[in-house]
């Protein structure tokens, strides 16, 4: 047992214990719990811009807001986003905004979310609740460290002209501040200093190193399930490499890759020889139980797109429980873990439901089985934001419901945590083709023996340009999450297919196939389904 991490993880425990035993009771009582939380928030900002055009401080119910305050997508809100970033006080909420955190857009590379300490304390609710659930039912996690995944520098986020607040994080544990941030600090199997590292590969190998190093290592938290498998693939491939820096307290990846000289500063220090690990390194199989004997859960993404993924790693890394994070957004916690199922965060922020139909219900209306797109208003400044999740009540805890993630309510192509939406590349596209527009033009992701890349199949009448390739991917990359994606070799770089002048009836054909009507079929510059190669007439394929 690691006795270092066992105090901190014991003390964050008790800490966390009163919002654990304060969403239980919430559970119970999930109307009276959302009213009260949405009529705290907007008494606390009744006097900025968007409380004084909609009277917040005369708004005495659930009803009144949902009569006086529309749904709003990103794009209505991004003025107000950017005067708050700009420096304007009360805005969108009475507390400073503290960072801008970068997110995919679907009209635009990325959306800024306003980040305040109202909203990490919202955030750090919800994990409080589910690390005590977590310490509560499977004790043994408190023996030693974690590793929570981390964001290369590189993939932090985008700037914007003008502003006067940091855009994005140079760490996540940033998301909890305060006393959990320096508690998080303490029993993270991986430093904060690791992403500061630019170079994915370095960031990777690094990462590797750290983790093979924590001999007692009890739980992994990550997004998307193949970005462990990377981090397994890498030190299925480097093991003796790792087991050497280990043995030696060195820092030395293969090369080319080449870690930062100020970077290899900061962590050289926490580096320490350590041969008795080495030693047990080298007689130890290659399964993570071997690595890791007391590695007992890992959180990932396993629903929607991720669901295949995640069960190719559960069975990478059998004989350790794998549990689905749930729905976690940039802008708010939608579902904690916890019980067993995945009910609301209904302490942390307020939530509607949008029926198929168009209708409005809260958390206590819902009905099972049925799928709802979600509405937020959280202490970050959203205000019946849309966020566009698609989810599934499959459960009740009490009488609070348990969802499921499905997917994305508008047109995002999102395996990896890409999230290229059809706004987005649309406005690629018209980028890319400004002189000549082609008589066809779609982006797809497609595999090959290589992997899975996204590809435009584009048909024109004359010759394609030389470097469209080398412009589509520089235009994709201004979606971080997309970068981050390639970086990691999730995707491949993008491609271009150049495709036969008979390529829309094609593309109609498989539509009708597919049991759309002949007069719904519409051009669409993104399509989130596989296989069009074997489907489009297809001339070449130019690679980057």
């Amino acid at each position: 047992m690691d006795m270092r991490s066992a105090a901190v993880n014991v003390l964050w425990g008790a800490a966390s214990a009163p919002s654990w035993e304060r969403y239980r009771r919430a559970l119970r009582a999930p109307a009276a719990a959302q009213e009260r939380l949405l009529l705290s928030c907007l008494h606390r900002n009744f006097d900025t811009s968007v409380g004084r055009e909609h009277g917040f401080n005369s708004i005495r119910s659930v009803a009144e807001y949902q009569a006086r305050v529309p749904p709003v997508s990103y794009d209505a809100i991004a003025p107000l986003v950017h005067r708050a970033a700009r420096g304007e006080a009360r805005v969108l909420t009475r507390s400073r905004v503290e960072r801008l955190v970068p997110t995919s857009g679907s009209t635009a590379a990325a959306k800024l979310v306003p980040f305040t300490a109202e909203l990490r304390g919202e955030f750090t609710t919800a994990i409080d609740a589910w690390l005590t659930d977590l310490f509560m039912n499977r004790p043994t996690l408190v023996g030693g460290p974690a590793y929570w995944s981390i964001s290369p520098a590189a993939s932090t986020g985008s700037a914007l002209d003008g502003s006067a607040v940091p855009v994005g994080f140079d760490s996540d544990s940033r998301y909890l501040g305060g006393a959990r941030q320096a508690l998080a600090r303490i029993i993270l199997a991986v430093p904060d200093e690791v992403a500061q590292l630019r170079d994915v590969e370095a960031f990777r190998y690094v990462t590797a190193l750290f983790l093979v190093r924590a001999r007692d290592l009890r739980l992994m938290s990550v997004w998307h399930p193949s970005f462990l498998e990377g981090l397994l693939d890498c030190i299925d491939t480097h093991r003796d490499r790792l087991i050497h820096d280990i043995d030696r307290g060195s820092i030395s990846p293969p090369a080319p890759v080449t870690v930062a000289t100020e970077v290899h500063a900061r962590l050289a220090p926490l580096l320490a020889p350590d041969p008795a690990r080495a030693a047990e390194l080298r007689k130890a199989g290659d399964h993570a139980l071997d690595i890791w004997p007391h590695l007992s859960l890992i959180s990932c993404w396993a629903d929607g797109p991720a669901r295949a993924p995640a069960a190719v790693l559960a069975r990478r890394c059998e004989g350790i429980a794998l549990q689905p994070k749930g729905l976690l957004a940039t802008e708010a916690v939608v579902t904690i873990p916890f019980d067993g199922r995945h009910p609301l965060a209904i302490h942390s922020h307020f939530f509607e439901f949008v029926e198929p139909d168009g209708r409005v219900k809260l958390a206590h209306e819902l009905q099972r089985g049925m799928e709802y797109t979600l509405l937020l208003t959280t202490g970050g400044g959203l205000y019946r934001y849309k966020l566009c999740d698609r989810v599934l009540v499959d459960d009740f805890v009490h009488r609070t419901p348990s969802l499921r993630f499905l997917g994305r309510d508008d047109r995002v192509s999102d395996l990896f945590g890409e999230k290229l939406s059809d706004g987005f590349v649309a406005g690629v596209l018209e980028q890319l083709f400004t002189a000549a527009p082609p008589r066809f033009a779609m982006l797809a992701p497609d595999r090959n023996a290589a992997g899975i890349a996204y590809t435009l199949f584009v048909a024109s009448d004359g010759p394609t340009e030389p470097d469209l390739a080398t412009r589509l991917e520089r235009a994709l990359r201004l979606n971080p999450q997309y970068a981050w994606c390639v970086d990691l070799g999730q995707l491949g770089p993008a491609r271009v297919a150049r495709v036969g002048s008979g390529a829309m009836s094609a593309f109609i054909g498989a539509c009708v196939a597919g049991g759309q009507r002949l007069g719904d079929v519409k051009p669409v510059s993104l399509s989130t389904a596989t296989g069009w190669r074997d489907r489009l007439p297809q001339l070449e394929v130019e690679a980057m």
